[in-house]
């Protein structure tokens, strides 16, 4: 059987781009989505075009429920999950911290944070050996905003992602001897859709003038990093940094 990937967030961006890398690779990929249907079955479309096998499976991941139900659909249609992308996130409104309301930074750290927290969980029922697993890898996907801070943009955004490093730091020790490896790549600006979504879409084609290296970066480059990290077997509590140099 083939080893099995879950992505979280993965019809657009980093995480599309991950599901076809890792398909490639001769992984099962579970797509997740919350709302996009039509991206994740043109994701799936594609990697079964080329002969992968991918699954489609809707689960909003700032709800509880439907992160195990996402699980257990994977249990039953794929198999046990031998890693874990931790991708999906959201960024919001270009924002000071004295203007930001209670239900923006609650619904930031629900789906930056606590999901992500839920997601580990559950694959570590399944992969840890104390479980009857046989080990697997937890890759999160953070940002440079981590140590960059996001000052008059995203502190929210920031110190979400701040929170990711921290998990990553502990979690790895935790389940270490369980045969689990926990990693984050901390992409920088991106070529994806979710400056849009912030109602910042010129980011992109701006940041590249103070980007050390002159540009942004492309999904397929995070896409390696993770790729890498899902199988760097003796790399674990990392932080790796993939954002031009900033």
């Amino acid at each position: 059987m083939k080893p099995v990937m879950i992505i979280t967030g993965a019809g657009r961006g980093i995480g599309a781009a991950t599901a076809v890398m890792a398909a490639q690779k001769g992984y099962a990929v579970a797509v997740n989505y919350r709302s996009d249907k039509a991206s994740a079955d043109a994701v799936v479309a594609e990697i079964e075009a080329d002969g992968g096998q991918a699954l489609a499976v809707q689960a909003d991941i700032a709800n509880e429920s439907e992160i195990v139900s996402l699980f257990e659909t994977v249990d039953r249609e794929l198999g046990r999950v031998d890693v874990l992308v931790n991708n999906a996130g959201i960024v919001d409104q270009i924002s000071r911290v004295d203007e930001m309301s209670f239900s923006r930074v609650d619904r930031m750290m629900k789906i930056n944070v606590v999901a992500p927290f839920v997601c580990a969980r559950e694959a570590i029922k399944r992969m840890s050996t104390t479980h009857g697993g046989k080990g697997g890898a937890i890759v999160n996907v953070g940002s440079a905003a981590s140590h960059l801070g996001g000052a008059s943009e995203y502190v929210d955004y920031a110190a979400s992602k701040g929170a990711i490093d921290s998990m990553t730091e502990g979690l790895s020790k935790e389940v270490a001897g369980e045969g689990i490896t926990v990693n984050t790549v901390r992409p920088g600006v991106v070529r994806t859709t979710i400056h849009a979504s912030g109602g910042n879409p010129d980011k992109p084609d701006v940041a590249g003038d103070v980007i050390p290296m002159g540009r942004i970066g492309e999904p397929q480059e995070i896409a390696n990093a993770i790729l890498w990290l899902a199988e760097a077997g003796f790399t674990t509590g990392a932080l790796v940094d993939v954002d031009g140099g900033v």
